[in-house]
């Protein structure tokens, strides 16, 4: 194995890692209190780039996939699935599901979450 090779298998493994943490604090950060605000500021820049990104390219659109999927392809890997998502439960699991269930069950639960954060945020009541 060269030094290229070696380093894009490095990236790989760190997108592999950062990018499933940052799904996972997507999704449950909510619960631990002291994360709220942040847990609120990342998804809500979650959400700008797969809308406001989107606009230039394409809807769902999300740099940190964008730069994996370039280091995966360096790396030889093809037929790479539309979402990360998807990509992650072929990767981790073997488990290969339709598109629009992956988008329409990671839009559902991001959503979810978003309305959970806000909520905690900024509607339930403070207790001291």
């Amino acid at each position: 194995m060269d030094e290229n090779e070696f380093l894009l298998k490095l990236g790989d493994y760190f997108f592999m890692i950062f990018h499933s943490l940052l799904i996972l604090f997507n999704l449950f950060a909510w619960l631990y209190k002291p994360l709220l605000r942040w847990h609120l500021a990342v998804l809500a820049l979650t959400f700008a780039s797969w809308g406001i990104l989107g606009i230039w390219y394409g809807l769902g659109y999300c740099p940190v996939t964008d730069w994996h999927f370039n280091i995966l392809k360096a790396l030889g890997v093809t037929d790479l699935p539309q979402s990360y998502i998807s990509y992650l439960l072929q990767r981790l699991f073997d488990l290969h599901l339709a598109d629009d269930v992956v988008v329409g069950l990671t839009l559902g639960c991001s959503l979810a979450a978003l309305i959970l954060s806000v909520y905690l945020n900024f509607f339930r009541k403070k207790r001291h």
